[in-house]
């Protein structure tokens, strides 16, 4: 998908972001902040979703090398646990957005994939569908499923049992036959119904 990029002058630059995580019983909710630089765009720009995991890293990469500005943050899972997801969604989006407003202090506006806006003192507009109809989201969509994937499969190698690096957490039958199994290991969100039931 092609986009028309706004103006990112220094007096009226914006950051885009979103989300990955929301849905898995595992692992951290990842989100990430960009700011495009209209002089680099780049080209096939979408919805994390609607890529292939080859595609997703071969962007990811390019946004890397031509954002202007760019963040990745997180929140675990005991803040997970101690807020849930929505909220700790919320916090991950806030801490992209505080790094990013750190690096460039002329950041006008944040735009953010949804219906809610996190808290932050900059001028915030949420849009529902922005990973498909703003580029500056779906770079940040592109870079925090791509972050967040990079982690789960790293935590495979201590959690092997699970499967992690095929279903990266999401609740497949595979994965909750491995938790029927073994039961939950650290790394699971005991708060989320699957492994709720299993602890009682």
């Amino acid at each position: 998908m092609q986009f028309d990029y706004f103006s990112l002058s220094a007096e009226s630059c914006y950051c885009g972001v979103d989300e990955a995580g929301r849905g898995p019983l595992a692992g951290p909710v990842v989100a990430a902040a960009v700011v495009l630089d209209p002089d680099k765009p780049i080209d096939g720009l979408n919805d994390s979703k609607k890529l292939t995991a080859r595609r997703r890293e071969q962007l990811a990469q390019e946004i890397k090398l031509r954002a202007r500005v760019f963040a990745v943050a997180e929140a675990d899972v005991a803040e997970i646990e101690r807020l849930n997801i929505l909220h700790a969604s919320m916090l991950a989006m806030s801490r992209a957005i505080e790094q990013v407003y750190q690096r460039l202090p002329q950041l006008a506006q944040v735009r953010v994939d949804g219906n809610r806006c996190p808290q932050t003192t900059l001028d915030c507009q949420a849009v529902v569908g922005g990973d498909v109809s703003d580029p500056a989201i779906a770079a940040a969509s592109i870079l925090a499923k791509v972050s967040r994937d990079a982690w789960i499969v790293a935590a495979d190698k201590q959690h092997p049992q699970y499967g992690f690096a095929k279903h990266k957490g999401y609740p497949t039958p595979a994965h909750l036959d491995a938790l029927q199994a073994h039961g939950p290991c650290p790394i699971h969100r005991r708060g989320f119904a699957p492994v709720k039931r299993l602890l009682s």
